[in-house]
C-alpha cells in the first residue's frame, strides 16, 4: 500500500512521498518557532465531503480557561482516511477525541459548537454514548488489549452489545474480525491465551479488531503506529488502506511520509486551528497556506 511497502499501490504521486520525507530530515536548524494565527481566521480549502458520516461545525475545546480548538469545521467522508496533522499541541487529538465524547472524561472540558453522526446531534441528552462509542470506535496510541484472552477481547463489544444470538454466531464474529484485522492466521491456535502476550504489533491489530467487532460506522486513530517497528507499521497501514473499504477513518500521526501513504484527505492544525483542509496530494505538493508550507517542508514541527 505504501510507497516503500507495495509496489501494487500507485494511489499518491512520487512528488508527496518525496516532500514529505524531505521534511522529516530537513535538519533541525532550520527550525523556527510556529506564527500565531490572526484572529477572525478562515480554514483555506474545502472541509466538506460528498458523502459525510461525521460533520463538525464551530467546534471549540475548553479545558478551563485553555481555549485548546478554536471554531473548527470539519467532515468525516464515508470510505475514506483523512488524516489529521500537525505539530505538538496543535489539537488534533483533542479534536478526535470531541469525536466520540472521549472528552467527557476530562472534568474540566467544555464542547461547544455541533458534531454530528450521520445527522444526529451527538452532544445531545437522548445521545445513548455507550453505543456512540461501539459506532465510533477509537484506536489508541498505545495498544491496550484487555486482560482476557485473545478471544474475549474481540468477544467483548459483541457481548455487551447483544448482537450474537448465541456462541455460534459470536464464534464467527471473532473470527471475522481478526480476519479483517490481519490477524487469524497468527492467533487461531492461540485465541485462549491473553491478549497481552502478543507482540506490540499483534496487541495493536487485536486492538482493531476489538473495534470492528461491533461494526461501526467510523474508526479513529490517534497516533497508532508510534509504539511500534516499521515492519508492524507497514502491516498496520495496509490494514487501514483495506478498511477504508468499510468504514470511515480519521487519524491523527505525527508522521507526514505516514500521511501521504494512507489518506485520501489531510487536515493541518495550528494552535487549535484547522488551517488546512483538501486532498492529500495537494496539501503535500501545493499547499496554499503559509503556515501549512512552513510545516511539511520543516520549518518547524
Amino acid at each position: 500500500m505504501g510507497y516503500d511497502v507495495s509496489l501494487a499501490a500507485d494511489r499518491k504521486s512520487n512528488d508527496v512521498s518525496e516532500v514529505a520525507t524531505e521534511a522529516a530530515a530537513a535538519p533541525s536548524a532550520q527550525a523556527v518557532p510556529p506564527k500565531a494565527v490572526e484572529e477572525g481566521y478562515r480554514t483555506v480549502g474545502d472541509f466538506t465531503s460528498a458523502t459525510p458520516v461525521m460533520q463538525a461545525r464551530h467546534v471549540d475545546v475548553f479545558y478551563g480557561d485553555n481555549h485548546a480548538i478554536q471554531k473548527v469545521n470539519l467532515d468525516i467522508g464515508r470510505n475514506e482516511v483523512i488524516a489529521l496533522i500537525g505539530p505538538s499541541g496543535c489539537g488534533k487529538s483533542t479534536f478526535i477525541r470531541c469525536l466520540n465524547r472521549m472528552n467527557d472524561t476530562i472534568e474540566s472540558a467544555r464542547i461547544t459548537g455541533d458534531i454530528t453522526l450521520d445527522g444526529e446531534n451527538i452532544y445531545s441528552r437522548n445521545m445513548d454514548v455507550v453505543m456512540l462509542r461501539a459506532r465510533v470506535g477509537m484506536v489508541f496510541q498505545k495498544p491496550n488489549p484487555f486482560p482476557k484472552s485473545v478471544y474475549d477481547n474481540v468477544a467483548y463489544g459483541p457481548r455487551i452489545h447483544g448482537l450474537a444470538r448465541d456462541r455460534g454466531q459470536l464464534d464467527e464474529m471473532v473470527q471475522t474480525s481478526l480476519v479483517r484485522a490481519g490477524l487469524w492466521t497468527e492467533v487461531k491456535d492461540r485465541l485462549e491465551e491473553p491478549g497481552t502476550g502478543l507482540s506490540g504489533g499483534q496487541q495493536q491489530r487485536l486492538c482493531i479488531a476489538r473495534t470492528i467487532a461491533v461494526n461501526p460506522d467510523v474508526i479513529l486513530m490517534d497516533e497508532p503506529c508510534s509504539a511500534l517497528d516499521p515492519i508492524a507499521t507497514a502491516r498496520i497501514e495496509d490494514l487501514i488502506d483495506e478498511l477504508k473499504q468499510n468504514y470511515a477513518i480519521a487519524i491523527v500521526t505525527h508522521s507526514m511520509q505516514q500521511a501521504a501513504r494512507v489518506s485520501q484527505r489531510t487536515a493541518y492544525f495550528h494552535l487549535g486551528k484547522l488551517i488546512e483542509v483538501g486532498d492529500t496530494d495537494d496539501i503535500f505538493t501545493n499547499p496554499r497556506h503559509k503556515l501549512t508550507e512552513d510545516y511539511i517542508t520543516g520549518r518547524f514541527g
